[in-house]
C-alpha cells in the first residue's frame, strides 16, 4: 500500500472532492479535540495546501520529485495554521499538544511496524528467496494459460504477507520474462497481477497498509480479517476468468538457459523467523494487550541476532540487518508521516467531521464505504483510510470489514489506483498501460461489486 503517481485529470477529481468542503459554514463540535473552524480563511488555506501538495504527489512520474517531500511540507504548514486557529479559539497549549501527539502516536506505531516488515522482506530478497522463486517459475515452462493462473494465485497469497508492490514486481518479472515477444499476454498478465495483489492484501493485516491501520486502530481483531478471504477470492477470480478467455493458447519460447538460483545460507530460517514475528505481533496484541509493533520489534531483534550467527557460522557470508533497514522504503515511510499529520491537521480543524457528515450521515454506512473504494482508485487509499479512521465513526465489525475490503481492492479499478499498478506500468516498458488496464475495468468492477455482495452473504 504505497503511493502513487497520477495523471493530471486525477487532480481535478481530487479538487471536486474537497470543493464542497471549502465554503461550508463553521460547525461547533462537541469534542474538544476538534476546532470546528472550517469556515475560516486559514482553514480553507490549509485544504488548498493539501490539494497542491497532493498534486505534486500525483505528478511524481513527470517531475521526479519524491512523493514524501510535498506532503511533509504540507503537514508542517497545515499544523502551523491549526495551531494559530487553536490559539485564536482559546485552546490551551496542553489541549493542542494532546491533539498533535495523538497523530504522533498513530504514526510511530505504524512506522515501526512497517519498518520491521520491510526489513524482513529485504532480508528475504538478499537471501535470494524471491529470485529462487522467480527462477523456478521460469524453468517450469508453463504455457500462457497455465502461467496466467499460476502467477495470479502466487501473487494473491504472496501479497497477504508481503505488500502488493513487492508481490506484483516479483511475479511481474516472471510474466515479462516468459512473455517476451507476446505483448498481449504480458498486458493481460500484468492486469491480472494488479487485481490479484490488491485482492490478496485485503484479507490479511500484513497484506495492505490500510488493513494494518484498521487492525492497529482496534476496530477489528487479527483473525476477524480472514472473514474477507472468500470475498477477496471472488474479487480476484471473477475478472480473472474473463481475462483468461483472452489469454493466448500458446507456449512461450524459452532458451533453456535459465540458471537455477540457489538460496543463500539461512534463507529458510529467515522466512520462518518472519512467520514467527507475525505470530509475535498477534500475540502481543491479543494476549498482552500491547501494540503489535512491539511484537514486530521483538522479531527484529531475533533477526539481528540470527544475522550475527550467520556471519559467525559462514565466514564467506556477510549478512548485516542494518543494510536491510537502510534499504527500507523510506520515501514511503516519510510519505506516510506527511499523510498522517496533514490529514490529522485537517481533521483537527474540523474537515473530517464535515466529510463524515456528507458521506456517512448523508449516504449511510454501506454506500459510503463502497464509495471509499471508488475514491481509492483515484486518490491513494492511505489518506482515504486514515481520514475514515479519524472520523470517529460508530460502525459495527461488518462495516469496518467492508471498508477494509473496498479500500484494499478499489485501487484495481484503474492502473494508477495502487502502487502495484503504477510500478508495473514503469517496469513493463509500455506493454502495460493506463489504457490497456482500463479496457478491463468493467469486469474488474464486476468483481468489485460481487465481492461486496459476497461479503454481505458471508459476513452480514
Amino acid at each position: 500500500m504505497l503511493v502513487i503517481k497520477r495523471e493530471g485529470v486525477v487532480l481535478l477529481r481530487l479538487l471536486l472532492v474537497f470543493a464542497g468542503l471549502l465554503f461550508l459554514p463553521q460547525v461547533a463540535m462537541a469534542e474538544e479535540i476538534i476546532l470546528g473552524l472550517t469556515g475560516t480563511e486559514r482553514g480553507i488555506y490549509a485544504v488548498l495546501v493539501f490539494i497542491v501538495a497532493y498534486g505534486f504527489v500525483m505528478a511524481e512520474e513527470f517531475t521526479g520529485l519524491r512523493k514524501s517531500k510535498p506532503v511533509i511540507f504540507a503537514a508542517a504548514v497545515i499544523w502551523a495554521h491549526a495551531a494559530i486557529l487553536a490559539t485564536e479559539a482559546g485552546v490551551t497549549t496542553a489541549e493542542l499538544h494532546e491533539a498533535f501527539e495523538f497523530n504522533l502516536k498513530e504514526y510511530a506505531a505504524l512506522m515501526l511496524f512497517l519498518l520491521v516488515a520491510m526489513t524482513y522482506i529485504n532480508a528475504m530478497a538478499e537471501r535470494n528467496v524471491f529470485e529462487a522463486l522467480r527462477s523456478w517459475m521460469i524453468r517450469k515452462q508453463f504455457n500462457y494459460k497455465q502461467l496466467f493462473w499460476v502467477t495470479g494465485i502466487i501473487t494473491f497469497f504472496l501479497s497477504s504477507v508481503a505488500d502488493n508492490l513487492t508481490s506484483a514486481l516479483l511475479v511481474g518479472a516472471v510474466v515479462m520474462a516468459v512473455g517476451k515477444g507476446n505483448d498481449k499476454f504480458v498486458s493481460i498478465g500484468l492486469v491480472n497481477l494488479v487485481v490479484a495483489a490488491n485482492a490478496g492484501g485485503a484479507f490479511s493485516p500484513f497484506g495492505d497498509i490500510t488493513t494494518l491501520m484498521v487492525w492497529q486502530a482496534g476496530y477489528a481483531e487479527f483473525f476477524d480479517f480472514f472473514a474477507l478471504f472468500i470475498p477477496s477470492v471472488v474479487n480476484y477470480v471473477i475478472p480473472a476468468c474473463f481475462m483468461y478467455m483472452a489469454v493466448p493458447d500458446d507456449k512461450p519460447e524459452t532458451s533453456g538457459k535459465e540458471e537455477v538460483v540457489l538460496l543463500k545460507p539461512g534463507a529458510i530460517q529467515v522466512c520462518a523467523l518472519f512467520l514467527l514475528t507475525i505470530v509475535s505481533a498477534v500475540s502481543f496484541k491479543q494476549f498482552l494487550h500491547l501494540p503489535p509493533f512491539m511484537g514486530m520489534m521483538l522479531g527484529m531483534s531475533v533477526l539481528m541476532i540470527y544475522g550475527y550467527s550467520i556471519n559467525k557460522l559462514y565466514t564467506n557470508e556477510e549478512f548485516d540487518v542494518f543494510n536491510e533497514v537502510r534499504d527500507a522504503e523510506w520515501d514511503t515511510l516519510f510519505f506516510f508521516f506527511g499523510v498522517v499529520f496533514a490529514v490529522g491537521g485537517l481533521g483537527y480543524i474540523g474537515y473530517l467531521e464535515l466529510l463524515s457528515g456528507a458521506m456517512y450521515d448523508g449516504l449511510g454506512d454501506t454506500t459510503a464505504n463502497i464509495l471509499v473504494g471508488v475514491i481509492s482508485a483515484i486518490v491513494d487509499n492511505i489518506p482515504v483510510m486514515f481520514a475514515v479512521l479519524n472520523m470517529s465513526l460508530d460502525m459495527d465489525l461488518y462495516q469496518w470489514l467492508l471498508v477494509t475490503l473496498t479500500a484494499g481492492t478499489g485501487g484495481s479499478l484503474l492502473s494508477v489506483g495502487s502502487a502495484a499498478g503504477v510500478a508495473l506500468m514503469g517496469q513493463s516498458k509500455h506493454k502495460y498501460t493506463f489504457f490497456s488496464h482500463i479496457k478491463w475495468t468493467p469486469v474488474i468492477a464486476l468483481g468489485y461489486a460481487a465481492s461486496i455482495f459476497t461479503h454481505y452473504l458471508v459476513n452480514a
